[in-house]
């Protein structure tokens, strides 16, 4: 899953050196946090969140075919 959520994060913005995916466990699944390059923030982010929106339905959609539970974390540095 963290792979996925690098190389789409990677396709959106301008410096893809700047992405950066950590898996962690927590209570309730697997949680994926992305961080990115302040200035790339927008791109992931989207207007009015649409674009995070896409990039969890898509990550939830993968996980629940592996019965498996993941929210990703969209982290400022």
């Amino acid at each position: 899953m963290t792979k996925l959520v690098e190389v789409i994060a990677k396709s959106l913005v301008d410096n893809p050196q700047g992405v950066i995916t950590t898996e962690c466990e927590g209570r309730q699944g697997t949680v994926i946090q992305l961080k990115v390059d302040s200035e790339d923030m927008g791109k992931v982010i989207g207007k009015q969140g649409r674009i995070a929106k896409a990039l969890r339905t898509v990550i939830k959609a993968a996980a629940i075919k592996e019965n498996k539970k993941v929210t990703v974390e969209i982290v400022k540095e």
